[in-house]
């Protein structure tokens, strides 16, 4: 079983090392790609070194500005096809994420195409937001799920398992979506293509260290992705019908059949 570990970086000089060596410690055969938007603060060194120790187990792309999340998770995925792995994770660098649940997930996606780590399946497990943070992701996801119709608790999660015949037939080059709302736009078109979803419970602890990448810009893209999807799931007006294409929906629905 082939595991890739995207972990995409800008500035988390304090936190890489030791969510890196976490995750080898698991022995879960897990390979690790980090993604750096060209850090300031000795990121890069540092995973440089890391695939240096590590041959073979953590690779490294080093872009050549801070370009987003989201391009940074296409980069990856399009790194995972191309080397056949079988399960590809999205995770945070900043432990926010805890590298020991790896293992609930490749159970779950056993029987699913998607799995997604949700704060909010059994009551709300976050540790250590502010209460205003924890209102304005609370209320991001209430919202989304309005303007989508997506059925899950955690849009906006950043933690979850593909397999690799969910990714193929993503149209990954058509998502543009560059902060949290990428996360809700790829729900999306995974609904949409009728790939199988499924949440499993995880517990979110705030970073250890370093700051947030959240912004104003990060909420207005979200808030103007959920009036576009809104378009869609009301089938009231055409713009994303144009993005999300028919022809790539209907094959990707059929490739998907022939594969189950």
């Amino acid at each position: 079983m082939r595991v890739l570990i995207i972990l995409p970086t800008y500035n988390e000089a304090q936190n890489l090392r030791g969510v890196v060596e976490k995750i080898i410690n698991l022995r879960q055969e897990a390979d690790i790609l980090i993604i750096d938007d060209n850090s300031i603060d000795g990121t890069r060194e540092i995973a440089s070194g890391l695939m240096e120790r590590y041959k073979e187990k953590v690779f490294l792309i080093e872009r050549p500005a801070k370009l987003g999340l989201g391009s940074a998770y296409i980069e990856g995925f399009k790194f995972a096809l191309g080397d056949n792995y079988e399960y590809i994770f999205e995770m945070d660098a900043d432990f926010s994420h805890n590298p020991e649940e790896i293992p609930v997930f490749l159970e779950a996606v056993q029987s699913a195409d998607v799995v997604i780590g949700s704060r909010y399946l059994d009551g709300i497990r976050i540790m250590n937001w502010p209460l205003s943070r924890l209102i304005l992701s609370y209320a991001a996801n209430v919202y989304a799920r309005l303007m989508s119709g997506l059925k899950l608790t955690d849009l906006t999660s950043g933690y979850k398992c593909f397999s690799r015949k969910a990714l193929e037939v993503l149209p990954i080059s058509l998502i543009k979506s560059n902060g949290y709302a990428f996360q809700i736009e790829v729900n999306f078109w995974c609904q949409e293509l009728g790939l199988r979803l499924k949440e499993v419970p995880i517990t979110f602890t705030d970073r250890r260290a370093g700051s947030s990448k959240m912004s104003r810009e990060i909420v207005r893209e979200a808030f103007f992705l959920g009036l576009k999807l809104l378009c869609t799931h009301r089938k009231k007006f055409f713009p994303i019908s144009a993005c999300f294409a028919t022809q790539s929906k209907t094959a990707g629905a059929a490739k998907i059949a022939n594969d189950r």
